[in-house]
């Protein structure tokens, strides 16, 4: 791609992310979601202007890193922990139950093979993280405890998520499981989950130190802070968790209370944390929507032929898997109310990017016929795009009573 022609995509991108999230900001609905709606309309949709190239999908990966570094900058780490057993168990039940039932329902009664039926499973496993904290931040509901169930299970989905795409990976390809490889994979990314947030605590301190003591130049955190989200997310990636750990574990380290599962405290000083958000958000702003914009992109709605009897008996059976699969867990919790229970299960049903993901691979390898990708395809648009609005309606209604 030649320079010009990504600067001008760059320029549509960054506009229309904006006009369409201050109309459906003005609108009474999630600005996330003019975001998205902005990459449907420039993408093959619709206008077909803009392509995603690698060099939009690297700004937008430092857009949703930014993202989660912001959300770990506000995240209360001991309400993390409380609802840590109630995150596990929303993560396991919805990764577990949609790829049980998704690849049951896919071989059983659709009658596909079993390595289409397990992507298929592996794909309605996705929760997009992104795109719930995105809503949750802008309904001001990250700092609740619904919040940090949410986060917590998202992040675990996140690591189910990867390690299940791995060994997929691994069947289409070989056509066998390679135990070793996965062993060495899981036990990497429980080594990078453990030690992560211990090396952001001692590099937020040593920043702290030189921000009070020898800094001599403007604009130092800034550029620091984005060093070692991307270095962390850099390494995050050699140990084969998702990218979005680091930034996360980063973010942690630099909120106002930081504990470790050892019982390790860290009471950050609340000016210098404000002073990392001041200076942060402007690139925040930035980098975020162009994030959003990306799924939206990658979003092709001409893939799908809606005047098909089969398309659309398979894609309902595939939709009502996706939702009650993330919705059920949820209802395992004690103590919490009918409404809580239902906010948690739907803040956990976006696929987004993750979903895409799993699709576009299973496409790549010949896994999935343009059928079965043009039905998860749909399923990952409606379940995007429709749970924003569940949720600013559900705690709309919670407020009420």
């Amino acid at each position: 791609m030649e320079t010009h022609e990504f600067l001008l995509d760059l320029f549509m991108i960054l506009v229309f992310a904006r006009i369409f999230a201050e109309i459906f900001a003005y609108l009474k609905m999630p600005p996330v979601l003019g975001e998205v709606f902005a990459g449907i309309v420039l993408g093959p949709s619709f206008l077909d202007f803009v392509e995603v190239n690698e060099i939009i999908k690297i700004l937008a990966e430092i857009g949703i890193i930014l993202l989660l570094f912001e959300v770990g900058l506000e995240t209360d780490m001991r309400k993390l922990q409380k609802e840590g057993m109630k995150s596990v168990i929303v993560a396991v039940f919805g990764a577990v139950f949609p790829f049980a039932v998704g690849y049951w329902v896919s071989h059983y009664v659709f009658g596909l093979s079993s390595i289409v039926s397990l992507f298929i499973g592996g794909t309605l496993t996705a929760t997009s993280i992104g795109i719930t904290i995105r809503v949750l931040k802008d309904l001001k509901k990250e700092r609740t405890s619904v919040a940090q169930i949410v986060i917590g299970a998202a992040v675990l989905d996140d690591i189910i998520g990867v390690i299940l795409l791995i060994i997929l990976f691994d069947i289409a390809v070989t056509g066998q499981v390679n135990i070793e490889r996965i062993s060495r994979i899981i036990f990497l990314i429980a080594f990078f989950f453990t030690a992560a947030p211990v090396l952001a605590m001692l590099m937020s301190k040593i920043i702290h130190m030189y921000d009070r003591e020898f800094r001599r130049l403007p604009g130092f955190l800034p550029t620091i802070i984005v060093s070692l989200i991307l270095f962390f997310a850099y390494i995050s990636h050699l140990f084969g968790a998702p990218e979005i750990i680091g930034a996360f574990a980063a973010g942690i380290a630099l909120s106002r209370r930081f504990f470790l599962p050892f019982g390790i405290a860290l009471k950050a000083d609340p000016h210098f944390t404000e002073k990392v958000e001041n200076q942060m958000k402007p690139l925040i702003y930035l980098f975020t929507p162009i994030f959003f914009v990306t799924v939206g992109l990658s979003m092709n709605l001409k893939v799908i032929d809606f005047s098909s009897v089969q398309f659309w008996i398979f894609t309902v059976a595939l939709l009502v898997i996706a939702v009650v699969g993330k919705i059920g867990g949820a209802f395992f919790l004690k103590n919490l109310s009918f409404l809580k229970k239902l906010i948690i299960g739907t803040s956990m049903i976006p696929r987004g990017e993750v979903g895409l993901i799993f699709a576009e691979l299973g496409r790549t390898v010949n896994v999935f016929s343009n059928e079965v990708y043009a039905s998860l395809v749909f399923v990952i648009i409606i379940t995007t795009l429709v749970p924003p609005f569940v949720l600013k309606w559900l705690f709309e209604k919670e407020g009420h009573t």
